[in-house]
């Protein structure tokens, strides 16, 4: 193989003249990465428990909107929807919403589009596993609640949605971690996140194997804390008698 190796190339200073390395550059992106994914996972955790609870309602209107909701977001592939959010989108809002959007730094308007995106599309995927975990309860537990007084939503509240959560803790962790992998198609919008930082170092240096190579082990590293405290949440979470429970 005559690909000449340079690991170093990845402290020299960028030749942009910015005050940072290359690997000052694939931080950068690795941090971008993180923020996006946690603040679309807040969105995600958030929409996608409203719509799980809407999809068990006896309402049949109710359950029509959860329905509609994930057919919509799970059968459109993610990359159209990001260029939808970020092209779309603002020409439909209100003229001083969207002007104002449009007026924004660049970097704000990849964040802002890349995160309400990545949030409302995970959101799909974690309403189903909501409505699995409330669905995987006797039928029991939903009359008891209503049977000491306890209004639809109390019932919810109190009773379903705490042991639902916690049954649910393994299938949310999957959806976690794809939320971190699912943040590169964000560069196809202008996100400078953790792969887009790796494509520009080798159009700067020209050395592929080792930009690659250190995404690699950028993304192995977030995949790996994610999962010991998804595990470490499901040990301090689980219930004797239901899945995952001693």
């Amino acid at each position: 193989m005559s690909y000449h190796w340079n690991w170093a190339v990845l402290l020299q200073p960028v030749s942009t003249g910015e005050p940072t390395t290359y690997l000052g550059w694939l931080l950068s992106g690795m941090w971008m990465t993180v923020s996006v994914s946690l603040c679309a996972w807040v969105i995600a955790l958030i929409v996608g428990s409203f719509f799980g609870v809407l999809r068990t309602t006896p309402s049949r209107i109710l359950t029509g909107i959860g329905t509609v909701y994930v057919s919509v977001f799970r059968n459109i592939p993610l990359i159209v929807q990001f260029f939808v959010w970020y092209f779309v989108v603002p020409e439909l809002l209100p003229v001083s919403i969207g002007t104002a959007f449009k007026q924004s730094p660049p970097g704000v308007q990849f964040f802002t589009s890349s995160v309400v995106c990545l949030g409302l599309f995970t959101a799909a995927r974690v309403c189903e596993q909501v409505r699995s975990g409330i669905e995987a309860l006797p039928r029991g537990q939903r009359a008891a609640g209503l049977a000491l007084g306890f209004t639809q939503w109390q019932t919810y509240r109190h009773v379903l949605l705490p042991v639902a959560y916690r049954i649910i803790v393994p299938p949310l962790t999957s959806e976690f971690l794809n939320i971190f992998k699912n943040s590169a198609v964000a560069s196809t919008i202008g996100l400078l996140e953790l792969s887009a930082q790796a494509r520009q170092l080798v159009d700067y240096t020209a050395q592929a194997y080792e930009s690659f190579i250190a995404v690699t082990v950028a993304y192995l590293i977030i995949n790996l804390v994610v999962m010991a405290f998804m595990r470490w949440v499901e040990s301090k979470t689980r219930l004797p008698g239901y899945i995952g429970g001693k």
